[in-house]
């Protein structure tokens, strides 16, 4: 398997106008000047009055922190704003960018709220974010599921193929729109390409969730992005690997059939979901990740070269395995994000959930996420990080696990999820009643669950409750680092279910 993809340049981002951030230069120059602070927000930028916040921030970033609908700063179509919003579109070769201070999860109910102008079914990926479920909970969108691939070893989710996506929406001819997630959590990127054609031939747009790629497509080891392999719509995680403030993302909109009949939906939708108080720190901070992100590419290369050296050492040592490294077993995967080192930890006789916890506690390191089997560490996109030092930690791990391998019968796997009953507005809508878990089996449940990080959901709105997922949900949240997203209890003790 091929997994580098020489990408195009994603956009004219070889200007001298992408040099600059404008609205961060703006927001900087305004605070510069002389200001009595009598509006919001309630700390008027006192750095004496409001000591402990200035401590905890630094006093410029108080002096940053204004409000919107400032003239010259955000109002108008020639403010910087507008420009820094014209020059991300260009760097992502989008026919236009919205910037979100939601996170991508902004995003991705933006996408699910205009899916029901174009149908009445979205053909979605059944690994997508729990917040594009939100966004059906939100929109009322019947949707019809197209599994991935699902790696059992590593109980972990991939992709869809084109021609699982192209016979999902051959039985949908209602179909508003197709919705996938790539790259995956473990850097697994789908062929976009064959997606965007299967889904224009049914008639469709592409909504890609590309929360872990924003960097694609910024130097020629990365992958190439979405929407310059024909994706219509796709929501960018920008702080992930891009480098913006943590809750900081994009929303782009691509050049392609459907995007007349898309900029005023989205934009509408934009409009009911935007917090009339957005950050101007966030917002600053994508138009200077933006201007990072195109100007150092040298940087961006050599961040890949050391996640390459990480895992070059990993193989040499021979203790861990790199999970990526059994990607070609997939025929939904056509490339590997390089900056995600994903390590099956059980082959080296720890648990991932283990593995993290010491890693954190004893050594000061931080990585992404751990499962059951594995844990995931990502180097941002022009990042440094002190790579031997996480090599010679992991390699100082104990090995609790006993007998002559790995303890594979110990491994949690994900669970298959159960039948669709009502569609997941219906469920979350309907009247609900918490029950213990034991009794939960057999019913429909009325909140979305996913062992998070990842998010992926593993029970939604509308679906039956099986005795598979409660036990994996309840060994996910006994785990050192796990925890279940929307669950009644910490422990997964107990369930919402529809009532009968």
């Amino acid at each position: 398997m091929n997994t580098r993809t020489i990408a195009p340049p994603p956009g004219p981002t070889t200007g001298p106008d992408q040099d600059r951030a404008p609205y961060a230069e703006a927001l900087q120059a305004h605070a510069n000047r002389s200001w009595v602070r009598l509006n919001v927000p309630g700390h008027s930028a006192d750095t004496a009055g409001f000591a402990p916040l200035a401590s905890l921030l630094g006093p410029e970033a108080l002096r940053l922190d204004f409000p919107p609908l400032l003239d010259g700063i955000d109002l108008g179509t020639s403010a910087p704003l507008h420009e820094a919003l014209d020059l991300a579109a260009d760097a992502w070769g989008a026919r236009r960018t919205w910037f979100l201070t939601n996170g991508a999860s902004q995003g991705n109910q933006i996408a699910s709220l205009v899916a029901p102008a174009l149908g009445r079914t979205l053909v979605v990926q059944r690994s997508v974010h729990s917040s594009v479920i939100d966004g059906l909970v939100l929109s009322g969108l019947d949707a019809a599921f197209v599994q991935p691939s699902v790696d059992a070893e590593q109980g972990i989710a991939h992709g869809v193929t084109a021609e699982d996506l192209a016979a999902a929406l051959a039985m949908h001819p209602d179909a508003a729109a197709a919705y996938v997630v790539t790259p995956s959590y473990f850097g697994a990127v789908a062929d976009v390409r064959a997606l965007a054609d299967v889904a224009h031939a049914a008639g469709v747009p592409l909504i890609v969730d590309e929360a872990w790629g924003s960097h694609f497509g910024f130097h020629p080891d990365l992958p190439a992005g979405a929407l310059s392999q024909g994706a219509d719509l796709v929501t960018s995680s920008t702080h992930k690997l891009a480098g913006s403030l943590t809750q900081s993302a994009m929303l782009h909109l691509g050049h392609g059939p459907f995007a007349d009949r898309l900029e005023p939906l989205v934009e509408r939708a934009f409009r009911l979901v935007q917090s009339t108080s957005a950050s101007a720190l966030l917002m600053a901070s994508l138009d200077v990740a933006r201007s990072h992100l195109v100007r150092r590419r040298e940087a961006v290369g050599a961040s890949v070269e050391a996640a390459d050296r990480v895992r070059q050492v990993i193989r040499r040592l021979g203790r861990y395995q790199i999970v990526s490294d059994g990607f070609g077993r997939f025929p939904d995967i056509v490339a590997a994000d390089p900056l995600r080192i994903a390590i099956d930890t059980r082959s080296g006789g720890i648990s991932g959930h283990e593995a993290r916890r010491l890693l954190s506690r004893d050594h000061q390191i931080m990585v992404e996420v751990a499962t059951d089997s594995a844990i995931v560490a990502v180097v941002g996109a022009g990042a440094a990080p002190d790579t031997d030092r996480f090599i010679e930690a992991l390699h100082c791990l104990p090995t609790p696990l006993t007998g002559p391998g790995p303890d594979t019968a110990a491994r949690l796997r994900l669970p298959a999820p159960g039948p669709a009953r009502l569609t997941a507005r219906e469920a979350f809508l309907r009247p609900a009643l918490v029950v213990p878990a034991s009794e939960a089996v057999g019913m429909v449940s009325a909140d979305t669950l996913a062992a998070y990080p990842p998010g992926i959901p593993n029970v939604l709105p509308g679906e039956v409750v099986t005795a598979e997922v409660v036990d994996f949900l309840q060994r996910t949240a006994a785990a050192p680092s796990g925890h279940v997203r929307g669950a009644v209890d910490a422990e997964v003790s107990r369930f919402r279910v529809v009532a009968p």
